[in-house]
């Protein structure tokens, strides 16, 4: 059985740097201990974009925001999201 390497503890960031260029993870994979991660909350990522809206449309929506004490973009996914998902149901049940 082939003998595990020891990391040396590192004087600056620079050193460590070196040290890796220099040698090959594999035979430091021992000296790491593994790490569970949990992902579950992780919320996908977004995408900018612009929407023209009519000025009586966004003061509705901030109303309607300041109400819920909410942003009222926040306020605009979620009613966007609500409506996708019915109009998606929608079409599987008549499919």
């Amino acid at each position: 059985m082939k003998k595990q390497n020891k990391i040396p503890k590192f004087k600056s960031e620079s050193d460590e740097r070196n040290f890796w260029d220099k040698n090959d993870f594999a035979n430091f994979k021992e000296s790491f201990e593994r790490v569970s991660l949990d992902l579950s909350n992780l919320k996908p990522s977004t995408k900018p974009i612009t929407v023209r809206l009519s000025k009586p449309l966004l003061y509705n929506l901030k109303v309607m925001a300041n109400k819920r004490d909410v942003p009222y973009q926040s306020l605009m996914k979620v009613f966007l999201e609500e409506k996708v998902h019915e109009e998606l149901n929608a079409k599987t049940r008549t499919a």
